[in-house]
C-alpha cells in the first residue's frame, strides 16, 4: 500500500490500542484520566509508535507484536510534551493546535498527568511478548534508559542550562541525541526487539533512529523560525526567544539546512544491510524531514 494508506492505517492501531490500553476517562480520579486522554489523543503524528512498527516490520516481526512498545512510547512522548509546556519549562499555551494540559486542568493535574502516562508506559511494554534474543526485561530496560536521566531527561536538563549561552556544535549535537534522537532511536530498538532483531540489525535501526533524530530536530528548530504558530500548531519563534541552543543560532539557516540535508544521507545510509526491507523506514524518514509542521 501507499504511504498515505499505511499511515492512515497504523495510526488508526495505534489510537484503537492507547484507547484500550488506557484507563477509561470517567475512571476515578475522572479529571486524571480525562486529562491523560486530552493529551495523549490531542492530534498526534504517532511518528515514533509508528516508526516502532515499521521498524518491527524492516525486521520479519508483525506490527502487532510491537503494538503496546509502540504505545509504550507514544505515552513517553506525550507525557514529555506535557512537562516541556509547564510554566516552569517552556511556558507554552499552544500544542497540536488547542490549550496546553496546564492551561485547561492547571499546573498540578498537568503535572500529575505526564507521571501517570509515564508510569503507564512501563506497565504497556509488561504487556508485550518476549522474542528469543529479546526478554521483556531488555525492552523495560531499553525504554527506561532512553527516557532517564542520561537520555531524554538528560537532553531536557541541558537545553535549560545552555539556555542563553554559547555553545558548541558539539554541544548541541549532544543535546538533540539526546532531547530527540534517544526516544527514535528506541521506537525502533523496541519494534526490532519485538522482532527477535539480530545485533545487525539492531544495530542499524539504532543508527538510523539516531541520525533521523538529529535530522528530525534540526527540521524543528528550522520551522520554529521559518512557520507561523498556526502552520506548527505550537507557538513559532520561542527558541530564538528562549536563546536556546539550536542549528539556526549556531550556523545560521543556510547551515542548518546543511546540516539537516547531512544527517538525513546518513539515516537513509545506515539502513543499507536491509536492502529492500526498509523501504518503508526510508518513506517514513523522507516524510519527516519534509514536513512543514
Amino acid at each position: 500500500m501507499d504511504l498515505k494508506k499505511y499511515l492512515t492505517l497504523r495510526l488508526s492501531q495505534v489510537d484503537k490500542a492507547l484507547n484500550t490500553l488506557l484507563p477509561p476517562k470517567k475512571t476515578a480520579p475522572a479529571t486524571m484520566h480525562d486529562a491523560m486522554r486530552y493529551s495523549i489523543f490531542a492530534g498526534g503524528k504517532r511518528l515514533r509508535p509508528i516508526l516502532c512498527l515499521a521498524s518491527a516490520e524492516s525486521c520479519g516481526g508483525t506490527p502487532e507484536a510491537a503494538l503496546p512498545l509502540a504505545c509504550a512510547v507514544e505515552c513517553i512522548h506525550t507525557y514529555s510534551l506535557i512537562h516541556d509546556d509547564l510554566p516552569c519549562m517552556d511556558d507554552d499555551d499552544l500544542r497540536r493546535g488547542r490549550p496546553t494540559s496546564h492551561k485547561v486542568y492547571g499546573e498540578g493535574v498537568a503535572v500529575l498527568a505526564g507521571d501517570a502516562l509515564l508510569t503507564i508506559a512501563f506497565e504497556m511494554v509488561a504487556k508485550a511478548k518476549p522474542s528469543k534474543r529479546h526478554p521483556v526485561s531488555a525492552m523495560v530496560a531499553e525504554l527506561a534508559e532512553a527516557a532517564g536521566s542520561r537520555q531524554l531527561i538528560a537532553g531536557q536538563v541541558m537545553d535549560i542550562e545552555n539556555e542563553g549561552k554559547k555553545f558548541t556544535p558539539a554541544k548541541l549535537q549532544s543535546i538533540h541525541e539526546r532531547k530527540t534522537g534517544a526516544l527514535i532511536a528506541a521506537s525502533l530498538r523496541l519494534g526490532a526487539m519485538s522482532a527477535n532483531a539480530t545485533p545487525k540489525q539492531l544495530q542499524s535501526v539504532t543508527d538510523f533512529g539516531y541520525a533521523l533524530g538529529l535530522a528530525f530536530q534540526i527540521v524543528d528548530d528550522i520551522l520554529d523560525i521559518t512557520q507561523t504558530s498556526e502552520q506548527l500548531g505550537k507557538s513559532a519563534g520561542k527558541d530564538v526567544k528562549a536563546g536556546k541552543a539550536t542549528y539556526p543560532a549556531l550556523m545560521g539557516l543556510p547551515g542548518a539546512q546543511k546540516a539537516a540535508a547531512l544527517w538525513t544521507k546518513k539515516a537513509h545510509d545506515s539502513l543499507k544491510p536491509f536492502g529492500s526491507k526498509a523501504d518503508r523506514l526510508h518513506e517514513l524518514a523522507a516524510m519527516m524531514l519534509e514536513r512543514k509542521s
